[in-house]
């Protein structure tokens, strides 16, 4: 009887210390640091659509952010995370848990990608900029934007399509589709868009993309905010007048070579509705994608005599502003000599 007791207590020791040992090493799998340990960084994972849990696993490993393999698979076994990927870009914080990044992953609980974009000019360079930062795939948002009845869904043509999309940050799902990216788009442009801008649209004689039309090619022509409004009122009194814009931006967009910087006479006479030079009035569409400040100060434009305005010879970025051709001729002459004397052609 004694040694039976003997053989329990024995049994009962090693049980004890074997469920200690499991339990202690539970917790460790659970709680202890596994995933980015000892960064000083959040590191980022991108979960493509259709991934499966191997393709986790993989890009995990590509970043070396795994330090332990099998309790991680362990755990996402447990917690039955193979049969749950979720595509998603997921922050990875310093020191993370592998139950912290499983339980984030199985939810689908994805960290919003910040998305800025200025500077964009067409439509290529639009898909280009969204395909380098959400899983947007570049060929078929193109597509999209070239589409008459894609574009007529959201109210424009394919040439007016660019003023939808209003420069700023956005935070937004990496995951949109093309689609959803476009209908978060029209969110955007109506909010932008408030009775007490229509309003002021309607007293300049254009439309919302009649004005963003020409706030594209003010602010080709000048970054100076306090400048936009003159050279804003200047073509509004030309296209009261019936007078062609002739603004060198739109022959850049015309010709196709945004690296010019002496506009010649040979660019003059490209045949496009986008030439200012042979058309009066404004293009059919955005030569770019004006900031938002840029189409107020259109809404808002000085009004003024100015006719005509040429770049300043000292290179300062601001304009010299003529209600007279032999004022701007003499304007011209100036801004030329400029130009020959540091030998740009």
């Amino acid at each position: 009887m004694a040694k039976n007791n003997k053989v329990l207590g024995y049994a009962l020791v090693i049980v004890s210390t074997l469920v200690a040992t499991f339990a202690f090493y539970f917790w460790q799998v659970v709680k202890s640091p596994n995933i980015n340990v000892d960064a000083e960084e959040d590191a980022v994972l991108y979960i493509p659509k259709g991934a499966v849990y191997q393709t986790v696993v993989d890009s995990l490993n590509k970043q070396e952010l795994i330090h332990d393999q099998i309790s991680f698979g362990f755990l996402s076994k447990f917690m039955e995370y193979r049969e749950k990927v979720k595509p998603g870009r997921y922050v990875i914080p310093p020191n993370s848990s592998n139950k912290t990044i499983l339980s984030k992953l199985r939810s689908g609980d994805q960290d919003e990608v910040k998305l800025t974009f200025n500077n964009i000019r067409t439509k290529s360079e639009l898909a280009e900029k969204l395909a380098a930062n959400m899983a947007i795939d570049q060929e078929k948002l193109l597509k999209m934007l070239n589409d008459p009845e894609v574009t007529q869904k959201y109210g424009f043509s394919t040439n007016e399509v660019m003023s939808m999309f209003l420069p700023d940050t956005y935070f937004m799902w990496w995951t949109l589709s093309e689609e959803e990216f476009m209908d978060r788009m029209k969110y955007e442009y109506d909010q932008f868009w408030t009775d007490e801008r229509k309003a002021k649209a309607q007293k300049t004689g254009m439309n919302p993309v009649e004005v963003s039309t020409m706030a594209s090619i003010v602010q080709s022509e000048s970054n100076m905010a306090d400048e936009q409004p003159i050279i804003a009122g200047l073509y509004v009194n030309r296209i009261k007048r019936g007078i062609p814009l002739q603004a060198d931006p739109t022959v850049k967009f015309a010709v196709g070579d945004f690296t010019l910087r002496r506009i010649l006479n040979k660019h003059l006479t490209v045949d496009s509705p986008y030439n200012t030079y042979k058309i009066k009035g404004l293009p059919p569409g955005p030569i770019a994608l004006p900031e938002k400040r840029t189409i107020d100060a259109v809404l808002n434009y000085k009004e003024h005599n100015y006719l005509y305005f040429c770049a300043k010879e000292d290179f300062s970025g601001y304009h010299n502003f003529a209600t007279t051709l032999a004022e701007h001729n003499a304007n011209a002459r100036r801004f030329h000599r400029a130009l020959n004397q540091r030998g740009i052609k």
